[in-house]
């Protein structure tokens, strides 16, 4: 999160008293007693805000709030104005001032100002973060969002995947985004150019497997939820995969396939085909910090559908989305945002009136569940990261109905 807070004031006992306030309250001040001496922190990608005296000798304010807007005019300044100066305060906030304080200005005033510009600044800069990632990049950072180590490590597992032209079985609980990441291994597939035809395995017919495979020809076959694939179309798969049918298999499944083969209610000799290469998708549980990235993503998206502009999505509705379930995983959290967009927000609603003791409990269990996806699924080892004795580690799951065993890779 962003802390950082450049301190621009010539009184020198001024300055060491706001930095010891920012410091108190766990933000990180960068003190400069002039224009010239700020001047070299003010950039573009700067990650904070600006606090400046408005009367300083040689370049005052005005000039350095003026200086600011010209290097980046979302970098919110905070004026520091005397008794006498808050007509030019309210000219300065014409200009593009966040907001102005009265000198001397207590705690209670100065923090929860900064608290606002700290949160615009930090929305500013993930959006234009996002903006790049979709701008640049290949489409694995175009189009599979999250920033947590979780959604890295499924990233670089499709990259290290696609070229290799082998069958693929994406694996992810149900709304996780598996067609998605399908689609984006085809994409950076040799195979690109080809066709990339995805259908629904259930009820698929026998004699309509062949059909498909002609149709994909030079391209990918995804097949979702490959499980529900009838008997006859299996083996009518099989066949084509042993021939050699010239388009590369993408299988996508939310159910534990190698358990239904184990069980005989699936292929095995298909499964072994079908499982060369695997991804797994993160469910959201296991990476509840993506939550406010994919959220302000899907809010953007269905905003331009509707053909309106985003609303403010404020910090509290976000720590309320972090601290639900979401069993849909990304495609309940984009309906979310669709509601958002319309007036419609009920699940950030519902989750902030849960007491607090029920949203502690949603916080630790998600914070459980991304522990064993980071540790693929061994229990002693998210213990040891969590620095939690293995009995507590266990009771915790049993209270929550975790298994570790939903987790490995």
């Amino acid at each position: 999160m962003i802390r950082k807070v450049l301190l621009v004031d010539d009184d020198a006992a001024v300055r060491e008293a706001l930095a010891q306030t920012l410091e108190l309250n766990e933000l990180e001040a960068v003190a400069a007693g002039s224009f010239v001496a700020a001047k070299d922190h003010i950039t573009r990608g700067f990650e904070g805000v600006i606090v400046s005296d408005l009367r300083m000798p040689g370049r005052d304010g005005f000039h350095l709030l003026d200086y600011a807007r010209s290097i980046d005019d979302e970098l919110p300044v905070v004026l520091l104005t005397g008794e006498g100066d808050i007509p030019m305060a309210v000219k300065a906030m014409s200009q593009g001032a966040f907001d102005f304080l009265e000198k001397p200005c207590a705690a209670a005033d100065f923090l929860p100002v900064l608290e606002r510009a700290l949160k615009t600044r930090a929305l500013v800069l993930e959006n234009r973060r996002l903006k790049r990632q979709l701008e640049t990049g290949d489409p694995a950072s175009r189009l599979l969002f999250g920033s947590s180590p979780q959604a890295e490590e499924m990233r670089q597992r499709v990259r290290a995947v696609a070229p290799t032209g082998a069958e693929v079985l994406v694996t992810g609980a149900p709304g996780s985004g598996i067609s998605k990441v399908a689609e984006v291994i085809h994409l950076m597939s040799p195979a690109a150019q080809g066709p990339f035809v995805k259908r629904p395995a259930a009820g698929l017919a026998a004699e309509t497997v062949a059909g498909l495979c002609q149709e994909a020809a030079g391209g990918s076959l995804f097949l979702d939820e490959v499980q529900a694939l009838p008997e006859a179309a299996q083996y009518a798969l099989l066949a084509q995969l042993e021939q050699g049918c010239g388009v590369r298999i993408i299988a996508g499944s939310s159910a534990g396939l190698a358990e239904l083969a184990q069980a005989g209610k699936f292929s095995a000799d298909l499964f072994y085909r079908l499982d060369v290469m695997r991804v797994r998708i993160p469910s959201l549980a296991e990476r509840p910090g993506d939550i406010p990235v994919l959220f302000r993503h899907y809010v953007a998206q269905a905003a331009e559908q509707a053909g309106i502009e985003p609303p403010e999505i404020s910090q509290d509705h976000l720590a309320a989305l972090m601290a639900q379930d979401w069993p849909g995983n990304a495609r309940s959290l984009m309906s979310a945002a669709m509601r958002f967009v319309l007036g419609m927000p009920e699940e950030a609603a519902a989750a902030a009136g849960l007491g607090l003791a029920e949203q502690m409990a949603q916080v630790e269990r998600s914070l459980l569940i991304a522990a064993l996806g980071r540790a693929n699924g061994r229990a002693a080892a998210a213990a040891e990261a969590l620095k939690l004795p293995r009995k507590t580690f266990y009771d915790k799951l049993a209270r929550y109905g975790i298994r570790p065993e939903d987790y490995r890779r």
